[in-house]
């Protein structure tokens, strides 16, 4: 570095000349981490000389890492890189503009706008007008012969305005995306060691020579080689695709990959490899995310790059999720998409989306034949009365102005189509959904997934985890039993003998993770604070109470001076810890679950220290005098233990053979109190119709004790708690597989599950969720916080992981992350998920009349009159109103209290309730009369010229005007009364407290008054009279008088109306087998960004191709082939073991057909497990 020059040198050789400083470069140490096990060792070795001597050419010291220097990190970053991986650029609003304008009806208006704005110059001869026999009605008011052009205009700027709202909406939501993207990877911290301390380090701060600590549950955020390491397993399958877990040492295999996860174990790294440097990293880059390449090339590129594995609960995109907490600010189009396909395949689309998706497919299949039966007699009319009636020959002189007429009857029915497909939907549901996720982030909710907001209104049952959720997870030694005697409180060091003392103070601080400690409280007064898991908290807590100092035993024998360590794991439900004795030989502390370390006791220690033996009738004895009035109490009973090897080294790997003959020292009870808020919470998901069940890993008493605190059982009830081991056995048949029959008997009472193992865990989510039995299918949510709960949380409707006790992987395997970790919490989520649901049903309400009345009067107008009383660019008008700004109104209505109120909704609700229909019905029925009225008899009403039959270039109509100004203020009074779905009479109430839905409102009022007044030739309105207005406001507010009148009418009394918008009915639920990686067609076929999954709804092309073939019974892969083709989506095909049904087509279709299209899960019929 004495070159004199220095500073005058280019970036790169800058770089390497700071190379130079460390022992190796970027290149060297890439090479090395794409080794494994014996390579790299063998690696390491020659090369570097060892993992010590590499950690001193990376200028950084195994105990006591770097030394935290600024300087030093920056050289570091700059030569060995950050660990973040670049994110794909956002999209431009442009690019969102184009994306937009891809929307069928909109293409299908533009070129019919353009087609008409062309022929509009054309002026053929003046007398062959006569010869071409124009009648005298027109189909559109023209205008004067020279503003033939506005309409066109007028339509093209509609189609303008159309599409920059909806680029603005999902610009606004891929930033809200972002947002929520880089809050979740500003939370994500690892453990560091710098300067000697452990710091939690920001994933993005890490660089290359850091020391991290890792242990059970962590995703590894960078590449490193081992240094230290204790009994470690990692799950390497997100990058290799094994699903077996690989053992990690020293001797065998040391090499670390980023976006693995630990399963067991913990130790230390060196890291070696940060970002794009990484092995995930490296991957991330050939896929092309960092470039930003095309969609279509990173996707082949992923079904290439990423080896696919069916074992685990991985997608194809396995890595692209890992690569998620690496500081990756990936925005919604990719952050969404790989998290929602790598989240494991759910069983079925959310459930609003699977009822929305058959409502829209029936809506626009009924407006595509609306449409093209107005076309249709449109063109026979003009055909019938020119060239049959009047006997006209077809003169080729004509054509281009019977082309213009055909061009109008086409854009009358496109118009009618643009009314019917109800294209607000997507956008309520977005706007719906962005809304509340943004709020719920402040009742502590971190949604992940967008759908899991809305399933969880739905949801009927929870279940909870007990610590941490139910309880305070603030874990205090309260009772102990030392010596034959049963301490109430906390026993004074003298009262015991010193060689006991000794040995309990060894046995806590040397077998507890040394990540766990217990630091001086932030606030004076305050309590302890407890770093790391919190039971090893309790026990230390335990060691001070005793007025012992377990740092002092840890730093006599650091981590490196442990022997073996058996870390603690949900199979053992034990840890145990082996030190070399200084006198020679080996000594084993235990802790664990007391009656399962007790079972592995033969002897136990007296009043005096004395070893007696421990037989299983003592054993017996201490359980019933000890052990359950311990757990009655809701204490969680831990035993300490200790076994001397005295003759020599015994094979440490034989675990069976070591964990036996243990020596009791002591029994503890730890108390972990309710947390004050959760009973009432219980109670309220009670009155809300949903289940609450505890499952938990601890002991049957204790766990029924704190469940009768929490309210989840109480005295007297007829509910069943049970044991892991007692489900097990009332659930399996003798070949050991579980049956649906047994569980349907057992889960409608179960109400705590105590012992449960992880798997016991998924079983009962998945058995609960599978059932048939009840009135309705079940919707469970469930929260977890260990590795080993990723299953059941992807297999639930909604998975809660907690934000401060969850481990790496169970968040990555959740839908929402309780930032609190509180019950409370959740009962939050349920009313956010409720009122989204009220919200969509709102606007559905709302849409649905105004797409029935508009579709009705622009048919039948036609067809009397050869004329829509609706011009296009009026129709575009209301279009807009009724989706983009309704939607915006509706959607963002605030919870109250009063929905938690009501049951749950449930798998099979249907979205628009016999309620709904009446209303939408009689609201149409009003809305149908008026203007009904207003068209064949306005004219005499209000004493002007009538707009009927106007002649030709006749400027726009006062009479039309008023029919489209009466309308619209139908609509918009209507907007009001839709603000209630379950036949309340106030529709007023909490009005002001929606800021937005009022200014929505009189923004279209004022909008609408400049429309009429000025909006002339381009809406076809002229001026109106002051009392004109009034008549048209007074028409108006009788919306909200009709609207009382309909809420009087009780709904029971109409039979005759039909529910719509059906979720899956029992018959479609088909069986998937377990390890099978089902996918969701539907829910991939119509994804775009994340939530916009809607856009396939105005592709009814598409809609319409797989109904054909489910109709006719094709296979089911073209149909697939043809989606995909026409989506770009990336779909993988079902194995050729599973087959699909095909719903035989009943009359009525309507209903029958889209049954099939959503049906939920394309899986494995026969319900056999498919290996």
């Amino acid at each position: 570095m004495t070159n004199p020059t220095e500073h005058a040198l280019p970036a790169n050789s800058m770089v390497e000349s700071h190379e130079v400083d460390f022992g190796c470069t970027v290149m060297e140490l890439r090479k090395l981490m794409e080794l494994r096990s014996s390579d790299g060792i063998d690696q390491i070795n020659v090369h570097y000389g060892g993992v010590t001597n590499l950690c001193s050419r990376l200028k950084t010291n195994p105990v006591e890492g770097l030394s935290g220097n600024p300087t030093d990190l920056e050289k570091r970053k700059q030569v060995f890189g950050q660990n973040f991986i670049p994110p794909k650029k956002a999209k431009t609003f442009l690019e969102l503009v184009w994306e937009a304008l891809q929307d069928v009806t909109l293409i299908i208006l533009e070129i019919a706008a353009i087609i008409s704005l062309v022929l509009s110059f054309y002026r053929p001869p003046g007398e062959e007008n006569e010869q071409c026999g124009l009648p005298v009605s027109s189909p559109e008011d023209e205008g004067e012969a020279e503003a033939g052009w506005i309409e066109g205009a007028a339509i093209l700027f509609s189609v303008i305005i159309v599409v920059l709202v909806t680029a603005f909406n999902d610009w606004s939501k891929e930033k809200q995306f972002r947002g929520l993207q880089n809050r979740i990877e500003k939370e994500q911290k690892f453990s560091v060691i710098r300067n000697g301390h452990i710091i939690q380090l920001p994933v993005a701060e890490i660089v290359v020579g850091d020391i991290a600590q890792i242990k059970y549950g962590d995703l590894l955020p960078a590449d490193g080689i081992l240094i230290q390491g204790n009994d470690l397993k990692i799950d390497e399958s997100s990058l290799t695709g094994e699903s077996d877990h690989v053992k990690k040492s020293l001797e065998r295999d040391p090499m670390l990959l980023s976006g693995t996860h630990v399963m067991e174990g913990s130790g230390r790294m060196v890291v070696t490899a940060v970002g794009i440097n990484s092995q995930t990293g490296i991957i991330f880059t050939l896929l092309g995310a960092s470039e930003g390449e095309e969609e279509e090339k990173k996707k082949k590129g992923k079904k290439q790059g990423v080896p696919e594995n069916r074992n685990k609960a991985k997608t194809q995109d396995g890595v692209a999720l890992e690569i998620q907490p690496l500081n990756s600010q990936e925005g919604i189009d990719n952050e969404e998409k790989e998290k929602k396909v790598t989240k494991l395949p759910k069983k079925e689309k959310s459930v609003l989306q699977g009822k929305l998706t058959r409502l829209a497919v029936q809506i626009g299949k009924a407006g595509l034949i609306m449409s093209a039966i107005t076309v249709l007699i449109l063109i026979l009319y003009f055909v019938i009365e020119n060239f049959v009636i009047h006997r006209r020959p077809w003169l080729a002189e004509c054509t281009p102005i019977y082309i213009q007429y055909f061009v109008k009857f086409f854009i009358i029915g496109i118009t009618v189509l643009v009314v019917a497909v109800p294209e607000g939907l997507p956008l309520a549901v977005t706007i719906s959904l962005a809304y509340s996720v943004k709020k719920m982030m402040k009742d502590n909710n971190l949604v992940r997934h967008l759908d899991a907001c809305e399933t969880m209104g739905n949801a009927t049952a929870i279940c909870s985890d007990k610590t941490g959720t139910l309880t305070m997870n603030r874990m205090t030694v309260v009772q102990a039993y030392i010596g034959d005697t049963h301490y109430h409180q906390i026993p004074s060091p003298d009262a015991l003998v010193p060689k006991v003392l000794d040995l309990i103070v060894n046995g806590i601080s040397i077998n507890s993770a040394y990540t766990s400690k217990i630091l001086p409280p932030e606030k004076e007064g305050g309590l302890p604070r407890q770093v790391g898991n919190k039971t090893e908290c309790a026990l230390l807590g335990f060691v001070t109470d005793l007025k012992q100092d377990y740092h002092a035993v840890r730093n006599e024998v650091p981590e490196e001076k442990l022997y073996k360590v058996y870390t603690f794991n949900s199979v053992r439900k034990s840890m145990s810890t082996v030190i070399e004795k200084p006198s020679g030989g080996y000594r084993m502390y235990s802790k664990g679950a007391s009656e399962i370390i007790l079972r592995k006791c033969n002897r136990i220690l007296d009043k005096k220290g004395e070893v007696m033996p421990f037989k299983n009738k003592d054993r017996d004895e201490m359980v019933r005098t000890v052990i359950e009035p311990m757990a009655s109490q809701g204490l969680r009973t831990i035993c300490i233990a200790y076994r001397d090897f005295n003759d020599g080294e015994p094979t440490w790997d034989n675990e069976s053979e070591i964990l036996t003959e243990l020596t009791c020292i002591a029994v503890v009870g730890i108390e972990d109190p309710v947390r004050p808020e959760v009973p009432e919470a219980i109670a309220k998901c009670k009155r809300a119709g949903i289940t609450v069940r505890m499952v938990t890993g601890d002991n049957i008493n204790t766990a029924r004790a704190i469940a009768t605190k929490c309210g989840i059982v109480t005295p007297g009830d007829d509910f069943l708690c049970l044991e892991g081991k007692e489900f097990n056995r009332l659930i399996r048949n003798e070949k050991g597989e579980v049956e649906q029959e047994k569980l349907d008997k057992i889960w409608p009472k179960l109400r705590v599950l105590a012992r449960s193992s992880p798997t016991d865990k998924h079983t009962l989510v998945k058995g609960i969720i599978d059932s048939t039995v009840g009135e309705q299918r079940q919707v469970v949510a469930v929260t977890g916080d260990g590795t080993n709960d990723g299953p059941a949380l992807k297999k639930a409707d909604v998975g809660f992981a907690m934000g401060i006790a969850g481990t790496d992987v169970a968040k990555e395997a959740s839908d929402i992350i309780l930032t609190d970790d509180n019950f409370t919490s959740i009962v939050k989520a349920v009313m956010w998920g409720r009122n989204v649901y009220d919200s969509i049903s709102k606007f559905l309400q709302f849409q649905l009349t105004v797409n029935v009345v508009a579709v009705i009067v622009a048919f039948t107008g036609a067809c009397i009159t050869q004329d829509s009383p609706l011009k296009a660019v009026q129709m575009l008008w209301v279009n807009l109103i009724m989706d983009t700004f309704a939607s915006l109104a509706l959607a963002t209505e605030p919870p109250t209290e009063s929905l938690l109120k009501r049951r749950p909704y449930g798998r099979n609700k249907p979205l628009i309730s016999r309620t709904m229909m009446k209303n939408i019905l009689g609201h149409a029925v009003y809305q149908l009369t008026v203007i009904f009225f207003l068209v064949f008899a306005g004219e005499r009403f209000f004493d002007i010229d009538s707009g009927r039959k106007a002649p030709l270039h006749s400027p726009p109509s006062q009479h039309y005007t008023i029919i489209f100004n009466t309308f619209v203020l139908m609509q918009l009074f209507n907007e009001i009364n839709s603000r209630k779905i379950h036949g309340e009479r106030n529709v007023f109430a909490g009005i002001f407290r929606n800021l937005i839905f009022c200014s929505v409102v009189l923004g279209t009022f004022i909008s609408q008054i400049l429309i009429v007044e000025f909006g002339g030739k381009p809406f076809s309105c002229t001026k109106l009279t002051l009392s004109q207005w009034f008549w048209c406001l007074f028409i108006g507010i009788g919306e909200l008088l009709w609207g009382q009148i309909i809420s009087t009418i009780p709904t029971q009394s109409l039979k005759f109306l039909k529910e719509a918008g059906h979720g899956t009915t029992k018959e479609e639920i088909t069986k998937d087998a377990e390890g099978l990686d089902e996918i969701d067609h539907a829910e991939m076929e119509l994804r775009r960004g994340q939530i916009l999954w809607f856009r396939g709804l105005n592709r009814i092309q598409t809609q319409i191709d797989v109904i054909n073939t489910f109709q006719t019974g094709a296979s089911f892969k073209g149909v697939l082939k043809r989606q995909t083709m026409g989506q770009h989506l990336d779909v993988r095909h079902v194995p050729s073991s599973s087959y699909v049904t095909v719903a035989p087509v009943t009359s009525p279709p309507t209903t029958s057909v889209p049954a099939a299209v959503s049906s939920p899960t394309l899986g494995n019929q026969s319900g056999q497990s498919i290996p």
